[in-house]
């Protein structure tokens, strides 16, 4: 009988053990006192951020960002003009040439007047450098593409690429702390690379009608974006859409041609 008892008992400290263990395995510890208990990551030394979009802090580095995102839409461009038929994308092409040529001429004066020598940016991580492969490889693509093919590759490229572009402004802004002259930039930047990408929005749609195929650019609704405090989506039919760092003017569509 002594037996029997000291069995269940012990079955008994075994079971009760083996609930704690259990337990203690599924339930989460709770965070010490005062412990916000959050698993964000900590943002990366000397990068500023908005909705994950990242840039440097650092001057020297940004302003290498601008110079190789305006000679990247320069040479795009420059393609779009020897590859395409289309004459909205030729338009299009043309404002951008004239537009990124004049805000790099801006970016290489700020540079020289503060004794900077730019160069090819390193990237800082490892989403910086596949996004720097991905236009090498857009590029590539563009340069063996000719007509419609052309067209619908570009203009899309465009408008993502724009995005981009928003998005790390709107960092720039947000996380720089810049002042006098560079502040002056960035904010010109964030009231009219939305415009540049709107143009690109209209002039896709046009390409998607000349196809035959619908879902984006003129006439449509959907396609608006919100970075911060601004909405780019597709402008009301008829309005047009002011040039961009270099103060050029072009309709949305892209139809009318820079002089």
């Amino acid at each position: 009988m002594k037996r029997t008892l000291h069995g269940v008992t012990l079955a008994a400290a075994l079971f009760a053990g083996g609930v704690s263990l259990a337990q203690s395995a599924t339930s989460p510890t709770p965070p010490p006192p005062g412990a916000s208990g959050s698993t964000k990551p900590a943002a990366m030394k000397g990068m500023a951020e908005f909705k994950g979009f990242m840039v440097p802090t650092d001057e020297k580095a940004f302003l290498e960002r601008l110079h190789h995102i305006n000679q990247t839409e320069i040479l795009q461009a420059q393609l779009a003009q020897k590859n395409s038929q289309n004459p909205d994308v030729k338009s299009y092409a043309e404002s951008m040439i004239k537009m990124h040529t004049d805000a790099d001429q801006k970016v290489m004066t700020y540079a020289t007047t503060k004794k900077l020598k730019l160069a090819e940016p390193k990237p800082v991580d490892e989403m910086e450098r596949k996004a720097m492969a991905a236009t090498k490889a857009e590029i590539a693509k563009l340069e063996v593409l000719k007509g419609s093919p052309f067209d619908s590759s570009y203009m899309a490229g465009q408008v993502a690429a724009h995005d981009m572009a928003i998005g790390k402004v709107m960092a720039a802004q947000h996380g720089m702390n810049a002042t006098g002259e560079m502040a002056t930039m960035i904010t010109t930047l964030t009231q009219e690379l939305p415009k540049h990408r709107d143009m690109a929005y209209q002039t896709l749609g046009k390409v998607d009608d000349a196809m035959g195929v619908g879902g984006s650019g003129a006439g449509m609704q959907g396609g608006s974006m919100d970075h911060g405090s601004m909405k780019h989506g597709p402008p009301p039919s008829g309005t047009t859409g002011s040039g961009s760092m270099g103060g050029a003017t072009g309709t949305t569509g892209g139809s009318t041609k820079t002089k």
